[in-house]
Parts: C-alpha cells; sequence; structure tokens
C-alpha cells in the first residue's frame, strides 16, 4: 500500500537464511542463526517507512526450533510493541504443521499473539489471546475492513470494543491514521502473496 496505508514488504525467510547465515540448509535451529535471520530482517525493514507491514514467510524453511522461533518471531513482536517511533505489523506466511508448535509455544509463553497463515488465504490467531479477541478478530477477518462508522459489525459490545482496542494496541489489527477504518493485517498483505 502507498500513500494513506504503511509501507509493505515481503521477507522470503528461507533466502535470508542462507544470505545470512551462508548455508545449504534450510533449517533454523540454532538461536545464533535465528539471531542472524531476525537481524537481517531488521535491516530491511529499516528501508521502509514509520508505519509498515511485513509479510513474513517460512514456506522456504524445512525445520524452526523454539530457539529460533523465539528470535525471529517472538522477538520481532516484542519490538513492535515496545517501538514508540515505528508502527510495524507482521503477517507469518508458510507457518506449516512442522513450525507451528514451536512458533505458538513461544508466543504463548511470552503472552504474545499473532497473525498467521496456515493455508493458503486462511489465516488465524496463534499465541494468546482471549476469546473475547478471537470473536472480534474473526468477524473482522471475514469483513476485510469495517468503515469507522460501521464498527458495529466487529464490535457490538463495549467488552467488544475493548477487545478490539486490544487487537489494535497488540498490532493484531489495524487503524489507519487518517480515515479511522479498520483493516485486517491479511488484507493489507493479500498484494505481496
Amino acid at each position: 500500500m502507498t500513500g494513506q496505508g504503511p509501507d509493505s514488504i515481503s521477507i522470503d525467510v528461507g533466502e535470508v537464511l542462507q544470505r545470512s547465515v551462508a548455508s545449504l540448509y534450510s533449517s533454523l535451529v540454532t538461536r545464533p542463526t535465528g539471531r542472524a535471520v531476525r537481524m537481517a530482517i531488521e535491516t530491511q525493514l529499516q528501508g521502509t517507512g514509520s508505519l509498515s507491514i511485513s509479510l513474513i514467510d517460512f514456506s522456504e524453511v524445512g525445520i524452526i526450533d523454539y530457539s529460533c522461533a523465539d528470535e525471529v518471531v517472538a522477538k520481532l513482536l516484542r519490538q513492535q510493541l515496545a517501538d514508540e517511533v515505528r508502527d510495524a505489523f507482521f503477517v507469518f506466511r508458510g507457518v506449516s504443521g512442522a513450525h507451528h508448535p514451536q512458533v505458538e509455544g513461544v508466543l504463548q509463553r511470552q503472552s504474545l499473539a499473532a497473525v498467521v497463515e496456515v493455508e493458503p488465504d486462511h489465516f488465524t490467531l496463534v499465541g494468546t489471546f482471549t476469546a473475547d479477541e478471537q470473536r472480534v478478530w474473526d468477524r473482522l477477518e471475514h469483513e476485510g475492513s469495517v468503515e469507522p462508522d460501521a464498527m458495529g459489525l466487529i464490535a457490538p459490545t463495549g467488552q467488544d470494543q475493548r477487545a478490539l482496542e486490544s487487537l489494535l494496541h497488540r498490532g493484531l489489527a489495524f487503524r489507519s491514521p487518517h480515515s479511522g477504518r479498520i483493516h485486517a493485517l491479511s488484507r493489507l498483505v493479500a498484494h505481496l502473496m
């Protein structure tokens, strides 16, 4: 997206892995390897503006262990939440059955959550979130985006409105600073796939 939306970038973790650690292997299995990949991703993200959305693609990664899931997924999310200057949003793609337990495990241990594509064009929340957040997120995912005057579609009650604010605060949904429109992250990265 350009103009009023966030800068968008697609990052192939398999390619970053091969460039950063000069390896022919497609596995993320040591903390130093995960750290090198995360640092390479952060370098790529420095080229985006103060508002960005990144599609982090694990499709070409064979194996990921817990330490690498922590280095690449959890640390990116923690840094995004802590950064007061930049708003960075992430969607993780290609998190296969072999990756899912490790990614979900590190996110749950750290009370984090992420938007993950588990099958082509099928996204879900992974990690730690409330039933209210899940319900509101599902509604937003179904709608794709909602105008400010139509928030009742996804958050009809006070409890739902609090869940929506939590999703926005946690980087699991995006509110345009210009229009106030709220977007599902999956729709913002659709053109990157």
